[in-house]
């Protein structure tokens, strides 16, 4: 008599789970290292049952948007280490290769001049990697402008694009924007929100962001430009990839020297980044 389908799925999943148990026992006594391959789900999870992530030492997710040809191998859980590092992979001939200066590839493609491009820095762990942000505002005439966003949190670009209608009075209420990150890397920090306001606001203007300016800072709800961590790491790779002026907020000038050659310029507010920018 077959069995009802329900208890199928219990029994398929109890056998997982004890698999899953036998082959972590087997590398503990033996000091091997085991490698188990789930598959993702739509919604970025690990399918089946989540106790199989409490089991093993490390979580490791394999990124990429389909059509770039790089990978990011990243950990969201590490028993023994941190868990905010990042690998970044191409895909070459002989396979995958790892990409030891990723800022430089990321920003290889950059197009010079070029309206709605701002450069910023992430910081990957304890790897700061500068990604290029790209914005286009076009005007619409459809009553609900579209909002589409690759690579950035959708809500916190609706809320930079309502603090630029406020504080800076454009009127992006009648235009699509698109916000991408180029070469299809993930950014959630906060530290990237005054590049991300530059991006659509030079796009808008239709009047470009400097090739060599880095823009960094959290902008708050009341239009201030917020203190930022790690800015001393940030432009020690800026100055690394031959950048010559960097837009950050005041309040961190007050606490690190900038590396020789690159000059820092404070801002305390959205209004004065648009006027150093523009």
């Amino acid at each position: 008599m077959p069995l009802p389908v329900a208890l199928r799925v219990v029994l398929d999943m109890l056998a997982g789970l004890h698999a899953a148990h036998e082959l972590t026992t087997f590398a503990k006594r033996r000091g091997v290292a085991v490698m188990l391959v789930g598959h993702v789900t739509k919604d970025g999870q690990i399918a089946g049952p989540r106790v199989v992530e409490h089991m093993v030492d490390t979580v490791l997710y394999f990124e990429g948007e389909r059509g770039h040809q790089f990978r990011i191998l990243r950990a969201v859980k590490n028993r023994f280490g941190p868990a905010d590092e990042i690998g970044v992979f191409e895909m070459q001939a002989g396979g995958l290769m790892e990409v030891p200066n990723p800022s430089a590839v990321f920003l290889s493609e950059r197009p010079d001049d070029a309206p709605g491009s701002v450069v910023t820095a992430s910081m990957e762990g304890t790897r700061p990697i500068l990604v290029e942000l790209q914005a286009l505002a076009s005007s619409t005439h459809l009553g609900t402008p579209r909002r589409t966003v690759l690579g950035l949190d959708p809500h916190r670009v609706a809320l930079l694009v309502a603090v630029m209608e406020k504080k800076l009075g454009m009127h992006l209420n009648g235009h699509d924007i698109f916000m991408n990150v180029a070469g299809g890397v993930k950014i959630d920090e906060l530290v990237v929100d005054l590049g991300v306001l530059a991006a659509i606001a030079s796009s808008f203007l239709d009047k470009p962001v400097s090739d060599h300016t880095l823009v960094l800072g959290e902008v708050g709800l009341a239009g201030e430009v917020r203190a930022i961590g790690n800015m001393e790491t940030r432009l020690l790779e800026a100055h690394k990839m031959g950048f010559h002026r960097c837009l950050a907020p005041a309040g961190n000038l007050k606490r690190i020297s900038a590396p020789k050659g690159i000059k820092l310029v404070g801002v305390e507010s959205v209004e004065r980044a648009m006027e150093a920018l523009f």
